[in-house]
């Protein structure tokens, strides 16, 4: 086998995490196959299987540098095909109505209509020579050994209809199926204990519309993101995704979701606590109709805790943890999983120890889940356990946000542990610390909401109010 950790390792999935795992697998296997249900290769639209691709996506901070050292150039790829990029820290944020200091982080954002930017990757990936595509097919389940200690493969079908099942054998098969992923079926029917569950239960849908961009509307700024808060609970991603095309995706918590309706989609975004998105777009040309798409609740399946796991299989992605997307860590966290697998690749020979990579896998999750899911529960309707740590966390995170209105550093320190550079306790540092509490020595009250109004129309008509 030469160099090689084995023969053929069988990703199941083609997403994003699919292809950055597929990416470091072919470094250590003669062949890597990746399996998914829908045609994956060329396509650059969102499709059956990835729903939530069609809304605002971001890839920025630690994920672009990491794509950026397993795709060299991509950036300026994406960039030189009408992709906007810029500083995470110059786009218009806003946290509990009120507008952060603009900083510039050195931290690039990547605004491309996810769709695009995985089919960039995954060309990037299908043009290695060692892997290739299995489309259009099935998962139907797991291949083990006689004693059930290790997958040997995966059982698929081609959906063609009177197609018969086939075996795949592998060396490593890992899940990268999603937060659908059946493994904690499949352990179960192997005979061992499903992995317990973290959840918060947030109850958001986005509601998605993209537009003819104004040069007037962002002013220079790649994106206008008024983020959702306790006081302020309806949120918006107001953003360039190409050279002459935006996305407006609003987004509702607990069941209030934005309307799919044209005038209700209007009326959601009137209702926002800023109102220059509402007075951009009401009169906008609208591309294509509101689409709509519901996240009942951020998942965390704890493998690390088993005491018992299969050789021959690993997980990576949503199928571990799936986050509430309004954070904007997906596809960060599953590049920082990539980089993970790639190290236990290259120790001991290749042969890769799941519970000693599960553990790693659950120390990249342990902050951007700590930043999402203790965020959720600042809400007061969201279900979940809200621990000490948590609710004295809210409230200093508060007024950090807060004291970004007034100081750039602490937009750059805010803004550095969304982007997953730094940990929560770069904020505890007595420099910092003393920076906020200059400005708000106790949790401030929200800012006001300032509603829209009714817009005329080119025709003399007006919205209704």
């Amino acid at each position: 086998m030469g160099d090689y950790a084995g023969e053929r390792a069988v990703v199941l999935g083609g997403s994003m995490a699919g292809v950055l795992a597929a990416r470091v697998l072919a470094e250590r296997y003669r062949e890597v196959l990746v399996v998914d249900r829908d045609t994956v290769v060329g396509v650059h639209e969102a499709r059956r299987g990835t729903p939530h691709t069609q809304h605002a996506h971001s890839l920025h901070g630690r994920g672009q540098l990491v794509l950026e050292e397993l795709f060299p150039g991509l950036t300026g790829e994406l960039a030189a095909a009408g992709v906007p990029t810029g500083d995470l820290g110059e786009m218009r944020w806003y946290f509990n109505g009120r507008k952060l200091a603009p900083a510039r982080t050195g931290l690039v954002s990547v605004t491309a209509p996810r769709p695009f930017l995985e089919g960039c990757v995954r060309a990037r990936v299908a043009a290695l020579p060692n892997v290739a595509f299995m489309q259009g097919h099935d998962i139907v389940g797991l291949l083990t050994s006689p004693g059930k200690d290790r997958v040997t493969g995966v059982k698929v079908q081609n959906r063609a209809l009177g197609s018969d099942e086939q075996e795949l054998t592998a060396d490593l098969v890992v899940d990268a199926t999603g937060r659908g992923s059946r493994t904690p079926a499949w352990l179960l029917q192997l005979g061992y204990q499903r992995p317990e569950e973290d959840r918060v239960s947030v109850g958001l849908a986005y509601t998605s519309r993209t537009y003819r961009t104004r040069p007037e509307w962002f002013e220079g700024v790649q994106s206008i993101n008024p983020v959702a808060s306790p006081a302020h609970p309806r949120g918006a991603f107001f953003g360039q995704i190409g050279r002459d095309v935006c996305i407006l995706s609003l987004t509702g918590l607990l069941g209030d979701h934005p309307p799919t309706d044209p005038e209700g989609f209007l009326e959601f975004a009137r209702s926002l606590p800023i109102p220059e998105i509402y007075e951009a777009v009401a009169d906008g040309e609208a591309l294509t109709d509101p689409v709509s798409f519901r996240f009942p609740a951020s998942v965390r399946r704890r493998y690390e805790r088993l005491t018992r796991f299969p050789a021959g299989l690993l997980l990576l992605g949503d199928s571990v943890c799936s986050f509430n997307p309004v954070y904007g860590q997906g596809m960060s966290v599953a590049a920082l999983e990539a980089l993970t697998l790639r190290d236990h690749l290259h120790r001991d020979g290749g042969a890769v120890d799941p519970a000693a990579y599960l553990r790693d896998i659950a120390r990249i999750v342990d902050v951007p889940w700590e930043v999402s899911a203790g965020g959720d529960l600042d809400f007061p309707g969201v279900e979940g356990k809200r621990t000490p740590k948590v609710r004295i966390g809210n409230s200093f995170i508060a007024r950090v946000q807060y004291a970004a209105t007034k100081d750039p550093r602490v937009t750059d320190a805010y803004l550095r542990i969304a982007g997953l550079m730094d940990p929560p306790t770069a904020l505890m540092r007595p420099g910092m610390v003393a920076k906020v509490l200059r400005h708000a020595v106790r949790r401030p009250e929200p800012g006001p909401a300032v509603h829209a109004a009714p817009v005329e129309r080119r025709d003399g008509t007006r919205r209704a109010a």
